[in-house]
């Protein structure tokens, strides 16, 4: 077994930290001590988000990339390394994604994706690796997704993005254990749904609004998460109880959950109400810049703490809780009833979240 990473003092690289969970975890690293680089597009989005960190009172570099160039990838742990000589964690986090029927997703849109999530995730590794070789030490924590399990219907090109991120930590992780390297460490981290702007970036081609579907879990949460992960590696780490039930139950029953996961998308992932225009989102060009905030506006910290009562109400008054993104399987899966009171509970945790217009 390896040694578990200090953190204060550290050097942590972050991609995707302008926004969403990226920015949420530089802030949690920065407040737990560590160094951090901050690596996104949006250089004017990462200034603001170093200024925050330093508040904390460690060091934040910035460095403007796109992932799918390699070479701008390399540079960026190479100043890392320059700035604070050694490179201590790497978090792949800068994703895009596109909603539509396959049949009707444009192809360069497609492959924009994969180039994105796959490739540069890719170059992220070889670049954190490079360094953690030579070091002997390192920890690279892949933020990967529960569709990475349970692909979803209209996102095909993004939950092949994070299947294909799955199976690179675990290529990653045997070809270390094969090096006998165990203080290098491969992390996978499977959030559920997020209350960032990610749905509002994204590309669409369904013709309906993206919402974000329940169960919605805070980018704070993730944060938290990446940074345990960092102080004591694990192969893989559900985000939520939702996303741990989400993978147990998938391996037992696939075809009922993966249709539960399509009528859940149907119903509660694409607004039956708002229509959307066809449009590429981020896949090209950065976001705006209103959209470089942590919190997207669907009520993720305020739905959590709720949650966190019902569950903890229900348990009280003796109810079998089943966790709501597995409601619909519950009868297959739950080893006893849930009475009434359960039942509940777990009608409100599932309700469809409402986006607070002017809350990001």
């Amino acid at each position: 077994m390896g040694t578990s990473p200090k953190i204060r003092g550290s050097a942590v690289v972050i991609t995707g930290a302008s926004s969403g969970i990226g920015r949420a975890t530089a802030l949690r690293f920065a407040a737990a001590g560590a160094n951090v680089v901050l690596a996104a597009r949006r250089e004017e989005a990462l200034r603001e988000v170093a200024s925050e960190c330093r508040r904390h009172g460690v060091r934040a570099l910035v460095v403007p990339v796109d992932v799918t160039e390699a070479e701008s990838v390399e540079r960026v742990a190479d100043r890392a390394v320059e700035t604070f000589g050694r490179l201590d964690v790497w978090i792949n986090n800068a994703a895009v994604t596109v909603f539509g029927p396959l049949s009707q997703t444009p192809l360069e849109d497609f492959r924009r994706v994969l180039d994105v999530n796959i490739m540069g995730y890719v170059h992220g590794t070889r670049a954190a690796l490079k360094h953690f070789r030579r070091q002997d030490h390192g920890v690279l924590i892949n933020i990967s997704s529960i569709v990475g399990e349970v692909a979803q219907p209209f996102t095909a090109a993004y939950s092949l993005s994070k299947a294909g991120i799955n199976a690179l930590s675990v290529s990653i992780r045997s070809e270390l254990a094969l090096e006998k390297r165990d203080d290098v460490h491969v992390v996978s981290v499977l959030p559920a749904t997020v209350d960032t702007p990610f749905f509002s970036e994204a590309a669409n081609y369904t013709g309906r609004k993206i919402l974000a579907m329940p169960p919605v879990y805070s980018p704070q949460r993730v944060a938290d998460t990446v940074l345990k992960a960092a102080k004591k590696p694990r192969h893989e780490i559900p985000v939520g109880p939702g996303a741990k039930q989400m993978v147990m139950q998938h391996r037992a029953t696939p075809a009922a959950v993966e249709n539960f996961m399509a009528a859940q998308v149907d119903k509660k992932h694409l607004s039956r109400q708002e229509p959307a225009r066809a449009n590429s989102g981020n896949l090209y060009r950065s976001a705006p810049r209103e959209l470089a905030t942590i919190q997207g506006g669907w009520g993720g910290r305020k739905r959590q703490a709720g949650r966190r009562v019902l569950i903890g109400t229900a348990l009280t008054a003796g109810a079998v809780v089943v966790v709501p993104v597995t409601v619909g399987v519950g009868k297959a899966l739950a080893a006893a009833a849930v009475p009434r009171t359960g039942k509940t509970v777990l009608s409100r945790l599932g309700s469809t979240p409402k986006r607070k217009t002017g809350s990001r």
